[in-house]
């Protein structure tokens, strides 16, 4: 994502200020200078910027004595909080229940990848157990209803449309009364898409909606227009009431970061957003996961729901992760599944560091280095796998063992080790609502 190029900015400036002995005003002020600096270049709005530089600054306060305080911390904590207050605009959004028919409308001006994000959301709910069925009431596009057709079919979801019907208000409510009929939990409507001058087909989406009555009307976005997507987005919600937004071709355009914070600055919530063109390429967007992902942080939530939804044998790793425990096998057993994710430009993200490392060689070398990871824990015996890689630490010979039965480095092996110990502390925060077990006690010989 072009985004990654912020992330790394915004990451190399904290690392200076980590690097540094001392955090004082000049410190900070560099700091803030560079973050505003690749915020701006990533087309945030220059009046958000600024409110974000001061709003750290009135957080943070050198003047008063540090007792007790980490003030790298404090900093790296504040900085991260109001990343993500740009982006978020602190409202709920819908969630479809199963065993409960929710109909979702789409909206959109023409081009902006409507028809496709259909798709990819009503797979995105399949995958995770929903009854989908696809409506399309695209009946002012040539080929709108064929396209539906070929993406449906691919991503084996049931559709509804007609040849012959010119009335999409009559084609919208056929397809949903069949729909609700058979007990789908979810019914997506496609719409033509339109332009703000096309009073008729607005009036025509107002029919629509009054007749199917949706619980969600959805407006899609072409991320590329960046701040414009403010005007935009506050235009068509004078005429159509919508109540969230998927932002498309985040994948190509470094407007992005000028998209997301423009959308949030109309307290409109950002649900999804469209990541390439394949009929998988769609995340759910979440402030706190899309910033930790963008600081290279990880994303240890959305990682859990993704291995969940593929269907592999995780079981052992997800309780673990629930518990508040990340051992070293469950490392090796990410990595070993994440082949079977998909690409690692999708999901590398997700994983502390490793989003961080493809920005910095590539998804090829990437893949190599995952190998020798995986060589590396394949060397150990199973008592350390099992452990929490403490024993290491304790027992520095075990790590020259590994290496030297992997073919590796001293260094590579500690890289591994420090990566399981990264995921770790992620593991325990997100077990840490709920008591956890004691780890087992492991007799080292």
């Amino acid at each position: 994502m072009v985004l990654a190029d912020l992330g790394r900015r915004i990451n190399a400036a904290m690392s200076d200020l980590t690097a540094s002995n001392v955090v004082d005003t000049a410190a900070l002020d560099s700091l803030l200078k560079e973050i505003c600096s690749a915020l701006l270049e990533a087309d945030v709005n220059v009046k958000l910027v600024a409110t974000l530089r001061a709003n750290i600054k009135k957080k943070i306060n050198l003047k008063e004595p540090a007792q007790g305080i980490n003030r790298k911390r404090q900093v790296q904590k504040t900085v991260f909080d109001e990343l993500v207050a740009l982006v978020d605009c602190q409202t709920e959004t819908y969630k479809p229940r199963k065993g409960k028919t929710s109909v979702i409308m789409f909206v959109g001006l023409q081009g902006a990848g409507k028809t496709t994000s259909c798709t990819k959301l009503a797979l995105f709910y399949h995958r995770r157990g929903f009854k989908v069925g696809l409506v399309c009431a695209d009946t002012f596009r040539a080929g709108a209803f064929d396209q539906l057709k070929q993406n449906a079919t691919k991503a084996k979801i049931p559709y509804y449309g007609s040849y012959t019907e010119t009335d999409p208000v009559v084609v919208a409510d056929a397809g949903v009364k069949r729909f609700k009929q058979e007990k789908f939990d979810i019914i997506i409507v496609d719409t033509s898409g339109r332009h703000r001058q096309e009073q008729e087909l607005f009036a025509e989406m107002v029919q629509i909606s009054e007749t199917v009555k949706p619980d969600q009307t959805i407006m899609v976005l072409d991320a590329s227009i960046g701040q414009a997507a403010e005007s935009q987005s506050r235009a068509f919600k004078d005429a159509a009431d919508f109540g969230a937004i998927i932002l498309t071709k985040m994948d190509g355009h470094a407007k992005g970061g000028g998209a997301i914070s423009a959308v949030a600055a109309t307290n409109t919530p950002i649900v999804f957003i469209g990541t390439g063109e394949h009929i998988y390429d769609i995340e759910q967007f979440t402030p706190n996961q899309f910033i930790s992902k963008l600081l290279g942080m990880g994303d240890m939530a959305g990682l859990v729901d993704h291995v969940k939804t593929l269907k592999l044998d995780q079981k052992d790793t997800i309780k673990h992760i629930e518990q508040g425990i990340f051992t070293v096998r469950d490392l090796r057993d990410q990595m070993s599944n994440v082949m079977k994710m998909g690409p690692l430009s999708k999901i590398g993200g997700m994983i502390p560091g490793l989003g961080q490392m493809m920005n910095e060689v590539g998804e090829e070398e990437s893949t190599l280095r995952m190998k020798r990871m995986m060589y590396i824990m394949d060397s150990m015996t199973e008592k350390e796998l099992d452990s929490d890689g403490k024993i290491f630490t304790e027992q520095p010979s075990r790590i020259t063992r590994v290496a030297k039965g992997s073919g590796t480095t001293v260094r590579e092996v500690e890289d591994v080790l420090s990566q399981q110990q990264t995921m770790a502390k992620m593991a325990k925060n997100i077990g840490g609502k709920k008591p956890r077990p004691k780890m087992k006690r492991i007799n080292v010989r």
